[in-house]
């Protein structure tokens, strides 16, 4: 498998005069959007090698083609370089073609909802021209490395486009010696902050780990609000070898101090204003706790040497209305579920571990010991209690019972429908996998090693 993994070195004796750059070339990619968006018709008729040469065909003035049909771009755009030219045209179509699937795709579930006489409140999606595109600087067009920590790339300044020396930060280099194999492709010249950087890609070929059913190691993650994720290693047996609760409790301390500061100043301001400084701190916390919970989560599935992380499918969330559940509602607006299952996934895949996931219906709803529902404890929701009267962490009861689906899902697979069948009269259980625990799996392997040593 072909992952593909990047990393930001930072531009050290340049900022302001890069920002020219960037903003002419967001200007260009907006003209090139009216102009493919004008001449789709005529694009879908070619095979994506012509259709880039079609649009420089018909804004770039040459000596063949003195008189292009659009031929404002060359006035607008004096000097503009062929290859950042080329690049800002393939953004363009890139932008449009999304712009129209997304369009089939809302009118097609528009049919279907309106057809089945429910109200449809989706609003369609808009053509955006304005994108926060960043220039691709090609090597030996606009970037060229002279030595270890200094290049040269071609950016607009005084009204001209020319070569500059940029100086690059000696611990980036160290880093993507260290770290950074393969494939290397041409930098991209992004903005973060105050701050510019050159945005390297490299192309690895990773092969994922092959062991067979009953050797194999999975890590069952289970995310949470109150915790951040609760993980498990758990075996094709039903054996439980490893857990780690992972929680940031300065981070989200210091969270609820932000998102109170923010709830004041919406009452003093208005809910329509802006508020962009406290909201820039809210989102950089955010992603601080972010990285740091898929951080640990990969560096333990690598310590327990797991074969696959295994995580809940975890879909957008009804509405919350009132204005009681404001917390609540805040609390899942900054919970990103979603944005760790992703970067899990790179990560994972990078490490050469698989990634899958099962169905989140009653994982936190039922004990793993297989005695039924549980009952949450109001003052500490984290805490449930069986049916038993035994008490214990539901988050950690809910990650068995994900490791324990995931195995089930896999033994349903590797064995024969007649076997299933007989495995399943036996463990009623496995009728519904909503119903599963991690004491269904126990009884599975214990039924399929026994017909196998029968056999």
């Amino acid at each position: 498998m072909q992952v593909i993994n990047s990393y930001k070195v930072k531009i050290v004796n340049m900022n302001d005069c890069l920002k020219e750059t960037i903003e002419i070339y967001r200007k260009a990619v907006s003209y090139f959007i009216n102009v493919v968006t004008s001449e789709r018709e005529l694009l879908e008729k070619l095979s994506s090698k012509y259709r880039v040469n079609l649009i420089e065909h018909l804004t770039h003035t040459t000596k063949d083609n003195p008189h292009p049909e659009y031929d404002g771009f060359d006035r607008q755009f004096y000097k503009f370089p062929s290859y950042l030219r080329r690049s800002a045209i393939m953004d363009a179509m890139g932008i449009v073609s999304s712009y129209y699937s997304n369009l089939e795709n809302y009118k097609e579930e528009r049919h279907t909802q309106v057809s089945s006489g429910k109200k449809f409140k989706k609003k369609a999606p808009k053509l955006q021209v304005k994108h926060y595109k960043c220039p691709a600087l090609y090597r030996g067009n606009m970037f060229k490395m002279l030595d270890r920590n200094h290049a040269q790339i071609k950016i607009y300044k005084n009204n001209d486009w020319v070569w500059l020396r940029a100086s690059l930060r000696k611990q980036d280099i160290k880093y993507i010696e260290k770290n950074c194999r393969g494939r290397k492709f041409s930098p991209i010249l992004v903005r973060k902050g105050r701050n510019y950087y050159l945005q390297f890609a490299y192309e690895n070929k990773v092969e994922f780990r092959e062991t067979s059913l009953k050797d194999r190691v999975v890590v069952s993650v289970d995310l949470g609000i109150n915790h951040s994720a609760v993980c498990s290693a758990v075996d094709s047996k039903g054996t439980v070898t490893g857990r780690k609760f992972i929680n940031q409790p300065e981070e989200k301390d210091l969270m609820n101090h932000l998102v109170g500061r923010l709830c004041r100043k919406q009452k003093q301001s208005g809910k329509k204003a802006k508020l962009t400084r406290a909201w820039n701190k809210i989102n950089n916390l955010k992603r601080e706790i972010t990285n740091r919970t898929v951080h640990e989560i990969v560096s333990f599935a690598e310590k327990v040497n797991a074969d696959t992380v295994v995580f809940e499918y975890l879909d957008r969330f009804p509405k919350i209305k009132g204005s009681r559940n404001k917390r609540i509602r805040m609390k899942l607006q900054l919970w990103t579920k979603i944005a760790i299952q992703n970067k899990v996934k790179h990560k994972a895949h990078s490490a050469g571990m698989r990634f899958s996931r099962v169905t989140p219906k009653n994982t936190s709803l039922l004990a793993y010991d297989g005695s039924g529902s549980v009952k949450r404890n109001k003052d500490n929701f984290s805490l449930c209690t069986f049916s038993t009267g035994k008490q214990y962490n539901c988050d950690l009861s809910a990650s068995y019972n994900i490791g324990a689906r995931y195995f089930i899902r896999e033994y349903q697979k590797s064995i024969p429908a007649k076997e299933w069948s007989e495995a399943v009269a036996k463990e009623p259980g496995l009728l519904r996998r909503t119903q599963s625990t991690l004491a269904t799996l126990i009884s599975l392997a214990g039924v399929v090693q026994i017909e196998k040593e029968t056999a």
